[in-house]
């Protein structure tokens, strides 16, 4: 029961972050038309300013500059590259985000270097017991901020001016601007939440108990495209589900990885791109996803 109670929390909390970064890739794939692969190292990012601030200002004033700097870098992205060629095609735009996410790595990879730099979270290694199960802070605290930010996420997608704005972009770009939605504003406000939300799942994925940020934090937040694309490259549910979807493989592939040495070495690092695999053989557009209709 223990055992069972531990690897739930994991899973969970693990999906709570990568449904973060989903929910990011999900607004931006609706609002600008644009799958963004850069949005791991702007988790990174956010993460590595905070590292940097902790010391002279504080943790949650270094947090909050995070996170306000990745939400810059999000709208410099967008401003100075993405809307230059907003008349490209969909195959242009995911290699211009590619090659974003090669520089944004490379650098961040070299300014991190060899180092694990701590955030210096408040809570730390602290743990708490329940059901004989030992809880460490961070997964309880990723979990209840996951849930606040996400309730605040709907409220405002779904009654403010920003979210309608967004939302009539999603359906019909075109029609949405002929009846007065400015979708420069629209897409602006879209890729600086999308930056924050990157940044505050940084922030937590480099928690107690891991041991602070390193360079492979890219590679572990691209777990979160695959959660994108298993619930719906559309659907900002879809993106919840699929994060947790992600986040119970990855706790259950490390926790009962000797029982799976049969799948080989590794399987943990693999598991979300397999279940991403057979989710698109059976439903191709996700979980949640539109299928698209094509008049023929």
């Amino acid at each position: 029961m223990s055992e069972l109670l531990s690897v739930s929390t994991t899973g969970l909390s693990l999906g709570c972050t990568y449904a973060l970064v989903a929910m990011g890739i999900v607004i931006l794939y609706k609002g600008s038309s644009v799958l963004n692969f850069s949005h791991g190292s702007i988790a990174v990012f956010g993460a590595y300013v905070t590292a940097r601030l902790t010391e002279p200002l504080g943790f949650w004033m270094a947090a909050l500059l995070g996170i306000v700097a990745a939400a810059g870098v999000s709208l410099l992205i967008e401003r100075l590259l993405v809307n230059r060629m907003r008349n490209a095609g969909p195959i242009s735009m995911a290699i211009l985000t590619i090659g974003i996410e090669i520089v944004l790595r490379t650098e961040l990879a070299r300014r991190i270097g060899i180092d694990i730099l701590p955030l210096g979270q408040p809570w730390g290694t602290r743990s708490v017991v329940v059901g004989g199960a030992i809880i460490p802070w961070n997964r309880i605290i990723t979990i209840a901020v996951t849930v606040l930010i996400v309730a605040v996420f709907l409220l405002v997608f779904r009654y403010s001016r920003w979210g309608i704005s967004m939302r009539a972009a999603a359906e019909d770009r075109e029609t949405a601007e002929i009846v007065g939605v400015k979708l420069g504003s629209t897409a602006m406000i879209t890729w600086l939440a999308a930056g924050a939300l990157a940044a505050v799942a940084g922030i937590l994925l480099t928690g107690a108990p891991s041991s602070g940020l390193s360079p492979v934090l890219s590679t572990v937040v691209l777990r979160a495209l695959a959660a994108a694309i298993i619930g719906g490259l559309d659907s900002i549910t879809g993106a919840l589900v699929g994060g947790a979807v992600v986040g119970c493989v990855e706790a259950v592939s490390v926790t009962y990885q000797n029982e799976l040495s049969f799948l080989g070495l590794g399987v943990s690092d693999v598991g979300a791109f397999g279940v991403m695999f057979l989710v698109l053989l059976v439903r191709p557009q996700g979980l949640f996803g539109s299928k698209e209709l094509v008049r023929v």
